[in-house]
C-alpha cells in the first residue's frame, strides 16, 4: 500500500487510505459510523469537509486494534500512522 517513510507518507493520503480500510470491513464501517455519529449516506461528503480525515485518523489511532491493522494493511509503523494523524491534525 503506501510504504513510505513518516517524512514521504502524506497525511491526507494515509488518512484516504484508513477511510479505505474501514470502509472496507462492515464491522469497522458499523463501528465509526456508530462512534462518530456518520450516516453512511454522508460519508463522501463528509470527506470533502474540513476535518473528516483527521476524524478518520483519531479513529483510527485512538484504539489500538484498529491501530495495528491498520499499520499493517498500510504497511507502515504503528508509530508512522500516529506521525501521520497529528500532521493532518496540524493541518486542520
Amino acid at each position: 500500500m503506501i510504504r513510505q517513510t513518516q517524512e514521504q507518507a502524506d497525511p491526507e493520503m494515509v488518512a484516504i487510505t484508513a477511510l479505505a480500510f474501514i470502509a472496507a470491513d462492515p464491522e469497522r464501517l458499523e463501528r465509526f459510523l456508530l462512534l462518530t455519529g456518520t450516516q453512511p449516506e454522508t460519508i463522501r461528503l463528509g470527506a470533502r469537509q474540513p476535518g473528516f480525515l483527521s476524524g478518520v485518523m483519531q479513529q483510527v489511532v485512538g484504539w489500538e486494534p484498529w491501530l495495528l491493522e491498520f499499520a499493517a494493511y498500510a504497511e507502515m509503523a504503528p508509530a508512522d500512522v500516529v506521525r501521520a494523524a497529528d500532521r493532518l491534525a496540524a493541518e486542520t
